[in-house]
């Protein structure tokens, strides 16, 4: 098994991490105080084909596989963690499910808007009852002639009020287990009865999108459902994989930022006379981050690689996703105290 970055992948990381640093870096700290979604970043990301990231080269897209994927979740998230999760669950989430389950027709209409940044992509899953317990969503779809009636609530949904489509996943069949009768559907912004009810606060990633979405009698026609009738929570579980190989890289990508800062700061802040860098304190707290990170990195680039082979990697990123946020939570709170 030989999951090392390619020369490719090198360059990629390179040139996104020069965009973050120059396009990002300098402007998450306003955009996180004043909780304000950075619109006006769009176009660049598209620009360098950020919103396209597994959208074949057909449908406008960069075509990139799970690795490089990977790559440009986490330099975003290095320098601003509001950005990588639109980044993250726009090609992942929303614009995955298309990808991975929508038909032809389907395709030719979203992935283009989507990959050039005119339509930027929402999936809605949880909601207020039921967040690790996805299945007990109470979100309904009712067959109306040749359409469906959506009546619900979807709670902490990210793009929901920028969105220019979002995937909505209802109960199609009540009397089916609770895992056998769900169904995504395709629900375009604007459509009658489907809005944003309230946005939420949050303690971090301010600037991201995140919001209460309301769906009341939202009609859609049965071309706007997406995939096999009833077969929504399997494919959800195949989404939900791959998303947690991009959260993976998004905590690989806030540790890495935090602990650049810690260590920048350690070589310019003296005292009794030199650098506080040179103190074995601050040495260790720092040699402790960049292990774990490391070793979070290795986790996360064993899960990409498994998904670009088309190999089974529920527990792969299950594992990275679980010890790369914690190694980031662990070198934040180190950072901490250096400054």
């Amino acid at each position: 098994m030989d999951f090392t970055p390619t020369e490719h992948h090198q360059l990629l990381r390179k040139t996104v991490r020069e965009f973050a640093r120059a396009e990002v870096a300098p402007y998450a700290r306003k955009w996180d105080a004043e909780e304000r979604f950075p619109k006006e970043i769009i176009p660049k990301l598209a620009a360098m084909g950020l919103l396209g990231i597994r959208i074949p080269e057909e449908y406008g897209g960069s075509g990139m596989d799970m690795t490089a994927y990977a790559i440009c979740v986490e330099e975003i998230a290095r320098a601003d963690g509001s950005l990588a999760l639109t980044v993250a669950s726009h090609n992942g989430l929303g614009t995955g499910h298309i990808l991975i389950f929508g038909n032809e027709a389907q395709k030719k209409k979203y992935l283009p808007k989507a990959a050039s940044g005119e339509w930027l992509a929402a999936w809605a899953l949880t909601e207020p009852g039921s967040g690790s317990d996805s299945a007990g969503l109470r979100t309904t779809a009712l067959r109306d002639g040749d359409g469906w009636v959506l009546n619900g609530t979807k709670m902490f949904i990210t793009q929901g009020s920028v969105g220019g489509f979002c995937v909505v996943l209802a109960r199609t069949n009540p009397s089916a287990p609770k895992q056998k009768g769900i169904t995504a559907f395709i629900v375009d912004h604007g459509t009658k009865g489907f809005s944003a009810s309230k946005h939420l606060e949050k303690l971090g990633c301010r600037s991201s999108d995140t919001v209460e979405l309301t769906l009341e009698d939202v009609r859609v026609p049965d071309s706007q459902r997406l995939g096999e009738l009833d077969h929504g929570f399997a494919d959800t579980m195949q989404i939900l994989d791959r998303g947690r190989i991009s959260i993976a890289s998004m905590a690989l990508g806030l540790g890495r930022g935090a602990l650049d800062m810690a260590v920048r700061y350690a070589k310019d802040r003296k005292q009794f006379g030199k650098p506080i860098a040179e103190f074995q304190a601050i040495q260790w707290m720092l040699a402790d981050s960049k292990t774990e990170l490391d070793a979070a990195a290795l986790l996360t680039q064993r899960a990409a690689w498994l998904a670009d082979q088309g190999k089974r990697h529920t527990s792969e990123a299950s594992m990275a996703k679980l010890f790369a946020s914690e190694a980031a939570s662990r070198a934040c709170n180190r950072s901490l105290p250096v400054h």
